[in-house]
């Protein structure tokens, strides 16, 4: 949000996703709506209300991905709380450092100055209380160039077309984060085949250097039947499950 001006803008991706979500699940979309419609109100004194589209289109596309709603939000906070302390810690050193968190996994790529600041970046990360992974992929380096940024950014943009075209994979559930060439997967796969497919497809992609993938495997969920408790259990007099509950004392 600009606080002079009181104005947030909005990614084209998220109005972009926030478009596919309406038309794969119209009741997910009437819910969003009705959320934009009290956003709307809770903004409307300070002119935000572009912050509240973009903040309902977030959660559209955690609604129509195989994590729960509740696990993306928190994901996202996890990534500004040690996007915040970075800044915080030193704006200078970690300004060329990405976070990217997907099911409590932490990513940290781009560039540091040292070492030193490599490490530390990585302890600021594992201080976040909701993150169970982090994987460091900082170079120590020199920032990377305008030419080389739009090269990954390129780079990024036809695996996300390729994954989206295939049928083996859900691409909505893949987070990719490409940089100097090095292409790095996160999210959640269905099986081992289409963590292996989406690893296979961005490795085809011209200028990619190598794929690492942090993405996992979700064991699909169980039916409600089989999560059911199992029925009253009946236990005789003589305390035996399935015991004769007619046997009585003697006479």
């Amino acid at each position: 949000m600009n606080a002079a001006r009181g104005t947030m803008s909005v990614r084209a991706p998220d109005l972009k996703c926030a478009e596919t979500i309406q038309a794969q699940n119209p009741y997910i979309m009437r819910i969003l709506y009705t959320i934009i419609i009290v956003a709307a109100a809770s903004f409307s004194v300070s002119g935000c209300m572009t912050a509240a589209i973009g903040t309902v289109a977030s959660v559209g596309v955690y609604a129509a991905q195989d994590r729960t709603i509740g696990e993306g939000i928190d994901d996202a906070s996890a990534s500004q709380q040690v996007k915040m302390r970075l800044m915080a810690a030193d704006s200078a050193a970690f300004q060329e450092v990405d976070v990217e968190v997907a099911n409590r996994a932490l990513l940290l790529s781009g560039t540091a100055p040292t070492a030193e600041h490599r490490q530390a970046a990585e302890t600021i990360a594992r201080s976040v209380h909701t993150i169970d992974h982090v994987y460091n992929e900082i170079v120590v380096g020199e920032p990377s160039t305008i030419v080389r940024s739009a090269q990954d950014e390129f780079i990024t943009a036809q695996i996300r077309a390729r994954l989206t075209a295939s049928p083996s994979v859900r691409a909505i559930n893949i987070n990719i984060e490409t940089f100097h060439g090095n292409v790095y997967l996160m999210g959640l796969a269905r099986s081992q085949h289409e963590l292996e497919r989406a690893a296979e497809i961005a490795s085809v992609v011209g200028g990619v250097r190598r794929v690492v993938s942090f993405m996992q495997v979700r064991a699909p969920d169980q039916p409600y039947y089989a999560q059911a408790p199992t029925g009253p259990e009946y236990r005789g007099n003589d305390g035996v499950p399935g015991g004769d509950q007619s046997v009585g004392g003697t006479n």
